[in-house]
């Protein structure tokens, strides 16, 4: 039985990568940042020596063989990185869902319809993947901008936007610092969860903990509404406890007076390893002269992703709701 192109590209990417990680002495996941500069670039990089160099220029020639579509080598790139995310010791070397990323991005489709132009940022954007689906899902003119602290994740990320031929202007910084970004219409961010280990920084916002460590997911969402424009929108996946840990009631009296809540989608615990790791979607608008809340936020508990008709069922309320609420 022949190989699929997604199998052909993967089994490419994967034993490139191995090649230069055996030249390099790198981590895998770096050296598949190389391998996407040379398939980008159609050339070796300049450094590497003319034995590595050879074998390269071998394998350019390969891909150039490997007949694919754009969401051929999207699925490659994907699979190649969670093989390297599986041996990575970074515990923030992880990669939102491809399910989860489409339930973003349908969402953000059914909020912004109305526009024809999106800026669009995600201030946590790891590897790249769930900023990557939503524009896919986009059909409107794109301003994009992203910002990522970890220098291999960021690199992955510019990778596979180059890859995909998709403009995206990347800050490479600690998110939580100011950034260089007027207001967007559209946030996206599959948020860190823990403690953000800079106290003076998070003393600078209304979120800080009263005593001890601030949460990070909680700065990173009073960040985004900085820099969304009034009335624009914000999509979280969040930790399912997000509104009943020790420091909820600050959050709550914070986005009572900066959001309307306009939904929260309880993801399936089997699309999570274990209960403790669940997630949820929280669809946030910044309030502005013309808002209002929703008569009634869209509440949904999500079934399992392989379930078709149980999701066909719950995407017809979803498209319902939508044809009610006023964006």
């Amino acid at each position: 039985m022949e190989k699929s192109a997604v199998e052909k590209l993967f089994e490419w990417f994967d034993e490139t990568t191995e090649i230069i990680q055996a030249h390099v002495d790198e981590p895998y996941l770096n050296s598949l940042t190389e391998t996407m500069d040379t398939i980008f670039y159609e050339t070796p990089h300049e450094d590497f020596d003319d034995i590595l160099r050879k074998k390269l220029d071998k394998k350019i020639d390969e891909f150039k063989h490997i007949n694919h579509s754009k969401q051929d080598l999207k699925k490659a790139i994907q699979l190649a990185i969670l093989n390297g995310m599986k041996g990575s010791v970074q515990e923030q070397h992880v990669m939102t869902p491809e399910s989860i990323g489409m339930i973003v991005a349908y969402l953000a489709s059914q909020l912004m319809k109305n526009k024809e132009k999106i800026r669009l940022f995600d201030p946590a954007s790891g590897s790249g993947n769930l900023l990557l689906t939503v524009m896919e899902q986009l059909e409107q003119e794109l301003k994009v901008y992203a910002s990522e602290v970890d220098p291999t994740l960021i690199q992955l990320a510019v990778g596979s936007a180059n890859l995909l031929q998709q403009e995206v202007e990347f800050f490479h910084q600690d998110s939580l610092a100011p950034l260089l970004l007027d207001p967007v219409d559209l946030v996206v961010a599959d948020l860190p969860v823990g403690f953000y280990p800079d106290d003076i920084r998070a003393g600078d916002y209304e979120l800080k903990a009263e005593e001890g460590h601030s949460y990070a997911h909680h700065l990173f969402i009073e960040q985004s509404m900085k820099y969304t424009k009034e009335a624009g929108y914000l999509i979280f996946v969040v930790p399912d406890f997000v509104f009943e840990s020790d420091q909820s009631e600050q959050l709550n009296r914070y986005l009572k007076e900066h959001a309307h809540i306009v939904s929260f989608l309880r993801l399936p615990e089997s699309s999570f390893k274990s209960s403790r790791n669940v997630k949820s979607i929280l669809v946030l608008q910044k309030k502005g002269v013309k808002t209002n809340s929703p008569k009634q936020p869209l509440l949904v508990q999500l079934p399992s992703l392989t379930s078709h008709n149980a999701m066909a069922d719950i995407l017809g309320q979803i498209n319902r709701w939508f044809q009610t609420y006023k964006n």
